[in-house]
């Protein structure tokens, strides 16, 4: 038999679900944290132009062409219009898009030479840190590879309780 909490969830239970409100509370202060940490680093250096999730979008693109179709799939845009941002990069000179011949309901986009220069002060900032997270002892590999793992299962998880939905 287990010992009950007032609300009848297993003490043990309870301490797993507080962890893991935890974990999603850290993940979303994260994701936010890391888009100021970007949007700091342009103002440093004097790109005032673009936001930070049209930063993170030409740096995720970096040297392929990918459709908006694509870059949405992968979700890491939540929160905002991807057609919008891809829009404005492409309008400031940051992207060239065309039309896919096969589907010309589809727009293919890749970085233009500026755009790339973005995605270069995006990919120096994240080296920086990497070094600076391994140097200062913050974090090693090996707790780097445990975290990337967890998030790789949860990601999974919840990927999977979608799929059992439809």
């Amino acid at each position: 038999m287990s010992i009950q909490d007032p609300i009848g969830q297993p003490a043990a239970e309870k301490g797993f679900m507080v962890g893991y409100l935890e974990a999603l509370s850290l993940v979303e202060r994260l994701h936010r944290l890391l888009l100021d940490v970007i949007k700091d680093e342009f103002e440093r250096v004097g790109v005032l132009e673009i936001n930070a999730v049209q930063a993170l979008l030409l740096f995720n693109i970096g040297d392929n062409e990918v459709t908006a179709g694509e870059l949405k799939t992968r979700g890491y845009y939540q929160g905002s219009n991807v057609s919008y941002n891809l829009k404005k990069l492409v309008d400031m000179g940051y992207m060239h898009h065309q039309r896919c011949e096969i589907d010309r309901r589809s727009v293919r986009v890749r970085l233009t030479d500026r755009g790339r220069e973005i995605r270069n002060i995006v990919s120096d900032l994240f080296e920086r840190h990497a070094d600076g997270l391994m140097s200062k002892g913050v974090l090693g590999e090996t707790g780097l590879d445990d975290i990337t793992t967890s998030l790789r299962r949860m990601e999974r998880y919840w990927a999977d309780q979608i799929r059992y939905i439809y």
